[in-house]
């Protein structure tokens, strides 16, 4: 070995021991006859010390000539330092060094490698691999690697079996775009990468493999953001003989060991919730449930008085938030302004003040009087020193838009506390949603959602009122995980495939195979996929999953540090039976 410890674990219980040292050069102080040199590896830093008098003239040179990011070899004996540095953990001691071999120089770096960098987003994707040398980087892959372990911990004691499914499989039609590989020797062929494990995984339940899950990568060409990249994993989960609770119980479970074992958090009992309620009271089916607000209805009270934005209005909603009546003008002004953006697409906004004395001032006093927008304020459980804020228009539209509302007041109050962590099930999705640009109902979840057995006679007369037995998992209004109970029956699926507009041919065509495995017994089965990707950035209290990636790609799909997706040889494109202008 290079080295007899690493640069994080000397103490005070190793002074007048011999070590050996290896790792990059993070930091270079030459004074002269004295020069102390920052060793870092993954472990952490030690610092060297290069003394005049004590230290070889030809080695102190050598020390002198250190760049950053050298990769160096140093043997030496452990001192105390006399000026100790308790911001690491290695900073009661330090190494006099005896011996120094460069095992490899080193350009100037592009960026400053340490915490506190000199470096953007673009420039330090660019150079990945260097990034990856800071500590806080290395930190997030470290929690990556930890909930990895500790999720296949829990799946192993529930008795689950890891296994890997395939990489290269068959496109279908639904859910977001597929990323396909041409096939070589099946000319104008192609497979597709797996968005998920799906129908893979409901094969092994039919195969009798009761309890299964894989940490998978899965693909998706779709247009990116924050918390979604073109490829991302999941921690991929299916059961036999279980209903609906049962999954909830397994992995409400898996979420409790998680944050326990690695954030030592004891989380409380996850509070469940419908899809109808969620929309109703928060205006989207991932709500944040740290701080209250709930949407409050006005039609009843806001409409019929003259008011002809609200009286046309389908919905008038609002918000109260707590102890905001003191916002200013210009703030009110600016929260206007907020909601008028095209990213949010409100007309205006109505507040209403509850002042201190009692008295209430809005920008409707027109048309409301004092005791018509008490009967507001009752409504909205008000009191003096909260503000109402109301917004109107189609029911869809305007909950949308209220809903961001919401989380902009909830930051803006400081109510989004990313050190507490209120995780809810979200229930009873519709199973279907309309699709104005195809004209037709679309799987919400996927096609092999099972129906709530109440509902299945209304998939002829009112498709859109049939609930799933589909669930997801929400933890501070960040989608964590979703599934549903299945379909395991060859009759209920082709009904289901009848109702998305599949002919009997596409439905074969696209899931024979699945259909034909159902004649053999498939057992009653139902499960979750859960972001891993999403799941690591709330733990390690991230807005972006591409800090918990090692190589990410950026907001365009690209890895900009290996030049991805780039251009293929014409002979490649012929070879793989592309058609190419060779002329061109």
């Amino acid at each position: 070995m290079l080295r007899s410890h690493s640069c994080g674990e000397l103490r005070l219980e190793n002074v007048n021991q011999e070590v050996k040292l290896a790792g990059w050069v993070q930091r270079v102080r030459n004074k002269g006859g004295l020069i102390w040199v920052d060793l870092r590896d993954r472990y952490g830093v030690t610092q060297l010390i290069f003394e005049e008098g004590s230290t070889d003239k030809a080695l102190l040179e050598k020390a002198a000539q250190l760049g950053r990011e050298f990769v160096v070899q140093a043997s030496g004996v452990v001192i105390e330092r006399t000026s100790k540095n308790d911001k690491i953990p290695t900073g009661s001691i330090e190494v006099k060094v005896a011996e120094l071999t460069v095992l490899n120089p080193a350009k100037v770096p592009p960026f400053i490698i340490e915490d506190e960098t000199d470096g953007g987003d673009d420039l330090r994707m660019k150079y990945r691999y260097l990034d990856l040398r800071r500590g806080v980087v290395r930190e997030k892959l470290q929690l990556r690697h930890r909930m990895m372990q500790e999720t296949r911990k829990y799946m192993d004691a529930e008795d689950f079996i890891e296994v890997e499914t395939p990489v290269l499989i068959k496109s279908t039609p639904e859910g977001a775009r597929d990323f396909v590989v041409p096939s070589r020797v099946n000319p104008g062929e192609f497979y597709a990468l797996p968005q998920s494990p799906q129908t893979f995984k409901q094969l092994l339940m039919v195969s009798g493999f009761d309890r299964y899950f894989q940490i998978v990568k899965c693909f998706r060409d779709e247009d990116l953001r924050a918390d979604r990249q073109p490829e991302f994993t999941q921690i991929d989960c299916e059961m036999s003989f279980v209903e609906q609770e049962d999954i909830l119980s397994t992995f409400e479970g898996l979420t409790k060991h998680l944050f326990r074992e690695v954030k030592g958090v004891e989380l409380e009992e996850v509070k469940r919730m419908t899809f109808a309620d969620a929309m109703k009271y928060y205006g989207n089916d991932k709500p944040d449930v740290r701080f209250d607000m709930k949407f409050v209805e006005l039609n009843d009270a806001a409409q019929g008085k003259g008011f002809g934005i609200f009286d046309s209005a389908e919905l008038v909603v609002g918000i109260c938030a707590k102890g905001a009546a003191e916002y200013t003008r210009k703030q009110l002004d600016a929260l206007t302004e907020w909601v008028k953006r095209p990213q949010i697409g409100a007309k205006g906004l109505v507040y209403v003040k509850y002042n201190a004395d009692g008295s209430l001032k809005s920008t409707v006093d027109k048309f409301f009087d004092q005791e018509a927008l008490g009967a507001w304020a009752e409504k909205f459980g008000a009191e003096p020193g909260d503000l109402m804020l109301v917004l109107s228009g189609d029911t869809k539209t305007v909950r949308k838009q209220l809903s961001e509302l919401r989380l902009k007041m909830g930051e803006d109050l400081g109510l989004r506390d990313r050190t507490v962590f209120k995780p809810l099930w979200v229930v009873d999705f519709p199973l279907f949603e309309w699709d104005d640009e195809t004209n037709r109902f679309h799987a919400m979840h996927h096609p092999f959602t099972s129906p709530k057995k109440e509902d299945i006679a209304l998939l002829e007369s009112d498709p859109g009122a049939v609930r799933a037995n589909a669930y997801d998992l929400v933890i501070n209004g960040v989608e964590i995980g979703g599934g549903s109970i299945r379909i395991h029956d060859k009759e209920t699926q082709k009904l289901m495939f009848k109702h998305l507009g599949f002919t009997d041919e596409e439905a074969q065509k696209q899931f024979g195979f699945l259909m034909e495995a159902f004649e053999y017994g498939a057992p009653p089965h139902g499960g979750i996929a859960f972001g891993f990707d999403r799941l690591c950035a709330i733990f390690g209290g991230s807005d972006s999953i591409r800090d918990y990636i090692a190589f990410p790609k950026n907001n365009s799909g690209r890895d900009v540090m290996i030049d991805s997706p780039s251009t293929i040889a014409d002979d490649q494109l012929v070879e793989l039976s592309i058609k190419v202008d060779l002329k061109s």
